[in-house]
């Protein structure tokens, strides 16, 4: 079974529309299945207190600044949603209230992701589980029980995936293996990497992740909190490759005599 591997646009377009679609070009160039953006309420996500901080960007000085600039409305949605379909590639977002969960649901996308830091929320999680639509769960931050407890919510309407909450998260911090104890607990897992390297991502893989999520940048030097956390287009396409030649190569596990052997079996077997 083929990879399903998504592009975290997450917010690295910096709330321009055409640079989101510059990515998304970038992310069917790669050979991804989905791209992937963020979406909030802010008025709802963040307190008043939190929006009045002081916080310099591009947006303003206060930190209400900063989350207003990088949200798209539904229109700008609507664009990304079309520009998607005409380059046959799927996308969604990350929501992070119930109204978020409402307008993404409404353009029917063939799943929605749920961020780690929400994974105990259950209202939240009530609303992803009334759309009907497919999930996948983050489990960053998130200890054994939180992760089943969501899961139970949620009611098999989602497949977990292994993540570490860290940007960029250092390899001893990884554990790749819980890829492996997921799909035991789940029948199904994926992995969500913050790295910059794609080795991590291809050891996820030959653990039997069937979903990669990896961040996906222009330019890692350019601003934004998420950018230094991410790959580039040439080394995403180069992953991505990567991971389509390990699928082959991993097989199927049973041991056969392959065609080209036999000539080397008749000169070689004593």
């Amino acid at each position: 079974m083929s990879t399903y591997v998504i592009a975290e646009i997450g917010i690295n377009h910096n709330g321009s529309l055409e640079t989101a679609m510059r990515l998304i070009d970038a992310a069917k160039e790669a050979g991804c299945d989905a791209v992937k953006f963020q979406a909030r309420t802010v008025e709802l996500v963040y307190t008043p207190e939190e929006l009045a901080k002081p916080r310099e960007s591009v947006f303003g000085a206060t930190n209400g600044d900063l989350k207003r600039g990088l949200e798209f409305s539904v229109d700008q949605f609507r664009d990304i949603d079309g520009y998607c379909h005409d380059a046959g590639i799927d996308w969604s977002a990350s929501c992070w209230d119930g109204q978020s969960v409402a307008r993404i649901a409404a353009f029917n996308p063939p799943w929605l992701k749920i961020p780690s830091a929400l994974i105990t929320n259950m209202a939240l999680l009530d609303a992803y589980r009334d759309t009907g639509i497919s999930c996948f769960l983050s489990t960053g931050m998130s200890t054994d029980k939180e992760v089943a407890t969501a899961m139970r919510v949620l009611g098999g309407q989602a497949i977990p995936l292994a993540c570490t909450s860290t940007y960029p998260c250092p390899p001893a911090e990884l554990n790749l293996r819980y890829v492996r104890t997921l799909i035991g607990l789940y029948g199904a897992a994926g992995f969500s990497s913050h790295c910059v390297s794609p080795w991590p991502v291809l050891g996820a893989v030959a653990l039997g992740a069937s979903v990669i999520e990896a961040h996906l940048t222009l330019d890692r030097t350019l601003w934004g909190s998420d950018q230094s956390s991410s790959l580039e287009p040439k080394s995403f396409k180069k992953m991505v490759e990567e991971i389509r030649t390990l699928e082959t190569a991993l097989g199927d596990g049973k041991k056969i005599v392959y065609p080209s052997e036999i000539p080397i079996r008749e000169k070689l077997r004593r």
